[in-house]
């Protein structure tokens, strides 16, 4: 009988401080499973200006289960994360960051429940946000909040991408093959049985944050308009509810003025309505703009990534 194969998909961008530590560390972790798994690495350099990619391929020189992907530019994180588990043969397919944030002490505890068959996927999700500045923990919370009222995915409070899943979970996510890919969203809307373990929240070993606030907004966004219609539904609502609203108003200012003969009232009033009314336009407007510019991504069939350099 075949032994079957664990694949570690570690996306990176400048990571070059840690990643050796990393690399000792899921060694060490996976020492724990050598009776009953083989494994392999898919680093994915996303484009780093540092000497992340140089890492790699000293790993891959000195260690054979070591395979390495490099973009020819930096496409974020998710097309790191797709590259990863379209190059990844494993039976079960562990995902993790670099930065150690995601501690490879706990791959042999996920493996347990998948292993089985008890679970097609194990997810961890950090218990606090030790470290992390009050703003964007304060947002981040929220977040998680609106996207589990807005869509119909499965993204609990302080969900990461830190996971392992089956061959038959990969697959059904390397199935939606769209080019704005919100992976946490994704990995929820497939379905599937999947057990959320918690952690507490671990900081960088080393160097920064690649993400500033402004881009998790961004990346707040897209998880919103990939996976939910409902803000379209609310500016629909909204701008019934001020139809209606308006022909009130209209009636109520006509039947004023002809029994009563109270005049219309002045300019504060009128610039006061044109601005609201402008504003909520621009809004909406702006909603379904971008809905509209995830369309027209979609329809340019561009691909995900672009790899300047491979050894898988």
């Amino acid at each position: 009988m075949s032994r079957k194969l664990l694949s570690v998909v570690v996306p990176c961008y400048n990571e070059e401080n840690v990643l050796m530590q990393f690399y000792d560390d899921c060694i060490n972790a996976l020492d724990g499973l050598s009776e009953e798994l083989d494994h392999e690495f898919i680093f994915v350099d996303d484009g780093s200006t540092d000497g992340t990619l140089d890492i790699m391929r000293e790993l891959s020189a000195m260690d054979t289960t070591v395979k390495y992907i490099s973009f020819s530019r930096n496409f974020g994180k998710e097309a790191g994360i797709y590259a990863g588990l379209t190059e990844a043969k494993g039976d079960f397919v562990v995902l993790l960051d670099a930065d150690l944030q995601h501690p490879p002490k706990y791959i042999k505890n996920m493996y347990q429940y998948v292993a089985d068959g008890e679970y097609d996927s194990v997810a961890m999700k950090r218990t606090d946000r030790r470290g992390e500045g009050r703003i964007r923990s304060f947002f981040s919370k929220k977040f998680y909040r609106l996207m589990q009222k807005l869509s119909n995915t499965d993204i609990p409070q302080g969900a990461t991408d830190f996971r392992i899943m089956t061959r038959q979970f990969v697959d059904s996510v390397l199935s939606m093959s769209e080019y704005n890919r919100f992976t946490k969203g994704i990995f929820g809307w497939v379905g599937f049985r999947t057990m959320w373990m918690s952690y507490p929240n671990t900081e960088r070993a080393g160097g920064e944050s690649k993400w500033s606030f402004m881009s998790l907004v961004r990346y707040s966004l897209d998880g919103i308009v990939a996976f939910s219609t409902k803000p379209l539904i609310l500016s629909a609502v909204l701008g019934t509810i001020i139809c209606l609203i308006s022909f009130i108003m209209i009636v109520f200012t006509v039947v004023k003025t002809i029994i009563w003969g109270d005049p219309v009232a002045g300019y504060p009033t009128l610039i006061t309505v044109i601005l609201l009314m402008s504003g909520l336009q621009l809004l909406f407007l702006g909603i379904i703009g971008q809905y509209f510019a995830k369309a027209y991504m979609e329809v340019k069939k561009r691909p995900v990534y672009i790899a300047k350099e491979k050894h898988v």
